[in-house]
């Protein structure tokens, strides 16, 4: 199956995608999987998973659903790390902001 590519809108949601991405990119290093051969697991293409991985596209709810099957983990795993780093990146902005600076990117 096919999964549908969502481009992400640049102005709102890179910091979620990015926060996803490295969410997952951390999930897989963790299980030393490659992209390629999460893709199999999971049935994407490998180079959909690092689509996922830099946050360019924002993938559906299915999508995810084979990610993490391809990585035998829950949903909520990552959730869990996608919610750490939305915080972090989050309090990286809040601390640029507090000394008047611009945030890169």
């Amino acid at each position: 199956m096919q999964a549908q590519v969502i481009p992400a809108r640049a102005d709102t949601d890179a910091p979620n995608l990015h926060a996803l991405g490295a969410a997952a990119r951390e999930l897989r290093a963790r299980r030393g999987l490659s992209q390629e051969w999460l893709g199999y697991r999971a049935g994407l293409h490998r180079n959909y998973i690092g689509a996922i991985e830099r946050g360019e596209i924002n993938p559906t709810f299915r999508t995810l659903t084979y990610l993490m099957g391809g990585l035998m983990l829950p949903l909520s795993e990552l959730v869990v790390l996608y919610e750490r780093n939305a915080a972090e990146a989050a309090a990286g902005k809040m601390l640029i902001a507090d000394r008047g600076e611009t945030a890169p990117g």
